[in-house]
């Protein structure tokens, strides 16, 4: 166990039964991961990799087949922990209700009393752009209006620790910048933030490190810089018997492949690094194309 962990996952499968245990499937298989304080962890994978289903096991709505973990300190699912964690689910409850007072609602929920709840609920909206719409019922709202009073819900406690569910899937380009500021400036306050999202461009841009989940395992895990750095390469443009050539290698491989080059009479007109991406990466370990920020 890593005890210094904001939140940890401890080799947690999860697993369903179809009926007379036909079409059974493991939704997490040994799934282990350690979230430090104060980062920004990403967590990636394309959609049914599992990723929810952790988020649900480690706030305690749903429990694991086997294994376990601990969210500040204490095992998942404790009561009093969650007063100290903002959650941004996909969906967000009471349709029939103002905006304003869901997040009231919430802030009350967790303990917050006027005034200050009332000046962290005027905040809120404020900053999420939701100051006009404050009187409205959610159900009104578009898609991406109900992602911002859920963002507001997860932060009117003031957290430690955020887990946000898909923050900015359904947000526009400025609702996305605004996210990604509030993501800042919560890091730059101590708080750890736990990201999941299948949107490649944003989780690169505020992440410190990054875990990539495909069917329920944890397949790839580190800074993004270490992510890349395992797939360098380098474009080779050789001349050969008056044949031109262009041979893509790993970085580790080049030395030897110039070696070789050379060896055969060759010569070396240029040799270019090629920059991997993320989505080059991603593409690699899942098979599966990850949506565009738009």
């Amino acid at each position: 166990m890593n005890r210094m962990a904001a939140l940890e996952f401890q080799k947690v499968s999860k697993g369903y039964r179809g009926w007379f245990g036909r079409n059974a499937f493991r939704a997490l298989s040994d799934f282990s991961l350690a979230v430090q304080p104060g980062e920004i962890f990403g967590f990636l994978g394309p959609n049914g990799a599992g990723k929810t289903t952790a988020i649900h096991i480690a706030l305690g709505l749903m429990s694991p087949t086997s294994g376990g973990g601990v969210m500040l300190g204490r095992p998942f699912g404790h009561a009093r922990t969650r007063r100290r964690i903002g959650f941004l689910a996909e969906n967000i409850a009471f349709y029939h209700r103002p905006a304003e007072k869901l997040i009231r609602i919430h802030g009350r929920l967790n303990a917050m009393r006027d005034p200050q709840l009332a000046q962290r609920t005027k905040e809120l909206l404020d900053t999420l752009e939701l100051r006009e719409a404050a009187g409205k019922p959610v159900s009104k709202f578009s898609r991406g209006m109900l992602q911002r009073v859920g963002l507001a819900q997860a932060l009117v406690n003031d957290p430690e620790l955020l887990i946000l569910d898909e923050p900015t899937s359904a947000l526009d380009t400025a609702g996305r910048v605004t996210v990604r500021e509030l993501l800042l400036r919560a890091k730059a306050q101590g708080k750890t933030i736990f990201l999941s999202s299948h949107l490649l461009s944003e989780i690169e841009l505020v992440c410190d490190r990054i875990g990539i989940l495909h069917r329920g395992r944890l397949v790839r895990q580190g800074t993004p810089a270490e992510l890349l750095e395992t797939r360098a390469e380098s474009e080779i443009t050789a001349l050969h018997a008056g044949t031109e050539t262009v041979t893509r290698v790993p970085t580790t491989e080049l030395r030897r492949t110039i070696e070789m080059i050379w060896s055969s009479g060759g010569e070396i007109i240029s040799i270019t690094p090629v920059r991997r991406t993320l989505e080059d990466l991603f593409l690699e370990l899942t098979g599966d194309a990850p949506e565009k920020s738009a």
